[in-house]
């Protein structure tokens, strides 16, 4: 009589190395045999099997990444395999080609027909300019959504703040308020607010059903990391213990990478034993959404919003004090429109100021840079006598989940990336050793968040805010006078000093008065002021 052993293994691939003998029951005589895999992401027929990873390689024309493989520690192996595998090698190849080529067509000075987003995509909700019915209109639209628990935030915050003079994430930055809030406090705290102004709108308006309840309306936070940020982001978080969110209801996810490329296309090595690689700009956003936010998970962000009935999402980025998390006139102007994107824009202060604006690329939604605009262009007016090219883009976007689904991975590989030539350090090929070029040897691919608008038709709604009221970017350092900490910081008291004074308050002259997200949300519920005097500093909270 023979036996047979029987042999189990632990992760779908079929006998990948490598083996190891996990034991032997003498009672059954059954020989269990684990595998202990690496994370590999990928088809199945990615089997980490080295001559198979080498075909791949060779067939995508980039086999000088084993250049050096046989001088290769074991550990420095198993790390550039792993690399190796999780990279999708034909995809950076079609990235590169469909790169090349928009630019080659830049390059060659092509003409396009550039015209204003047409009036019926635009929405104009600034004080004195809109119908205040209209806008209430759409506020009492977004606020149902946000009550029966359609809407979810977004944001944008892989950045660090290096040019602030610091190494932590930009959303720990403390522009100097008298509470010395963090950005991502001032955040959180706006949803918090929302949160209570939906759940009272939810139990006032006659059109909210049973489905909604006045105390658990949720607005889930999805924030966007990056390899350099992630861990210390969700530190910080966690330190402040959520800033009073549930922590279930903050999702944290990374924004992606694309290996550097030689000007010829050639995926470089940072070190004999590791590809360089670079984030994909904050327009990987959109293939983040659909990749595991935790390794070994298949959960996505993209899953998470359909298991939570989210249908909309409002994504804005990390670095403005102003902007109004989860904006419900913003999504009331995109629910009318029944558009799949929207964009917030602002005026254009000139017809100089070099700022990207909203508009029309031979027939087709983009942002059309300062430089692409001819000066007449740049400087007509309309009826109104107001500049024809006036919509500067904010980074701040509607998307329904439908189109972040379904029709984004569609068109996704006819987006062209941008390309960034850099002095890139890499290695010799022939002896291995470090380079540090002078010059541009490579570059860098980066995909822009606002380059799904030609994709768009005409579905996009392009929403006009007042800039004092919803834009003041962090940009630079301390003391340069421009989108720095201290025009952050000046732009929203001055804010809060106009709320109070439309609330009936007075504020005494050099009077710096911050008021708490948790006081309110845009000014509303300031009664109680109604003629007191303000005259010290400080913060007020509920």
């Amino acid at each position: 009589m023979y036996l047979f052993p029987i042999i189990t293994f632990t992760s779908s691939f079929v006998f990948p190395p490598p083996l190891s003998l996990a034991g032997c029951d003498s009672s059954n005589h059954t020989l269990r045999v684990v595998y202990s895999p690496k994370t590999y992401i990928g088809s199945p027929d990615r089997i980490p099997d080295q001559k198979r990873r080498k075909q791949r390689y060779e067939k995508a024309g980039q086999s000088h990444l084993f250049a050096f493989w046989d001088t290769l520690s074991a550990e420095q192996q198993a790390e550039l395999a792993q690399q190796l595998d999780e990279l999708d090698v034909t995809r950076v190849n079609q990235v590169f080609h469909t790169a090349i080529k928009a630019d080659e067509e830049a390059r060659a000075g092509k003409s396009h027909e550039v015209q204003p987003p047409p009036p019926s995509s635009v929405e104009n909700t600034i004080e004195g300019e809109a119908d205040p019915a209209k806008v209430e209109h759409f506020r009492n639209v977004g606020l149902d959504a946000i009550a029966h628990g359609q809407v979810g935030v977004l944001l944008m915050a892989g950045g660090q703040g290096t040019r602030l003079g610091s190494s932590a994430p930009k959303g720990c930055y403390d522009i100097g308020l008298p509470s010395h809030k963090s950005l991502f406090q001032i955040q959180a705290e706006r949803i918090l607010s929302l949160q209570k102004i939906a759940a009272k709108h939810a139990t006032s308006s006659s059109s909210s059903s049973s489905s909604s309840s006045s105390s658990g309306v949720v607005i889930p936070w999805y924030i966007m990391t990056s390899g350099p940020t992630r861990k210390d982001t969700e530190a910080f978080f966690a330190q402040h213990n959520y800033f009073g969110l549930e922590k279930h209801n903050i999702i944290f996810f990374e924004q992606g990478t694309l290996p550097c490329l030689s000007l010829e296309g050639k995926i470089l090595l940072e070190t004999p034993s590791k590809v360089a690689t670079a984030p994909d700009g904050n327009g990987g956003l959109y293939r983040a959404l659909r990749t595991p936010y935790n390794k070994g998970q298949s959960e996505t962000v993209v899953s998470d919003l359909e298991k939570r009935g989210i249908k909309y999402l409002h994504a804005y980025g990390v670095d403005n004090c102003l902007v109004k998390v989860g904006d419900p006139v913003f999504l009331g102007v995109c629910l009318e429109q029944g558009v799949q994107a929207g964009v917030k824009v602002v005026k254009k202060e000139n017809p100089k100021e070099s700022v990207g604006v909203v508009a029309l690329r031979d027939g087709k939604f983009g942002v059309v840079e300062y430089s692409e605009i001819p000066e007449a262009l740049s400087e007509a007016r309309d009826a109104n006598g107001e500049l024809s090219f006036r919509a500067a883009n904010i980074v701040n976007h509607f998307y329904t989940t439908k189109f972040l689904s379904d029709d984004v991975p569609a068109f996704e590989p006819e987006m062209a990336f941008h390309i960034a030539r850099k002095k890139i350090p890499t290695v010799d090929l022939s002896t291995g050793q470090p380079i540090k070029p002078s010059t541009p040897n490579g570059m860098k691919l980066e995909l822009f968040v606002f380059d799904v608008f030609p994709f768009c038709g005409d579905k996009l709604a392009v929403h006009e805010v007042a800039r004092r009221e919803e834009f003041s970017p962090l940009k630079n350092a301390k003391g340069t006078g421009v989108d720095d900490p201290d025009t952050s910081r000046r732009d929203l008291l001055a804010q809060q000093c106009r709320w109070l004074k439309a609330a009936g308050a007075k504020v005494a002259d050099g009077a710096e008065v911050e008021l708490s997200p948790l006081l309110t949300y845009s000014g509303e519920g300031l009664d109680r002021f109604a003629g007191q005097t303000l005259s010290d500093s400080g913060n007020v909270e509920p």
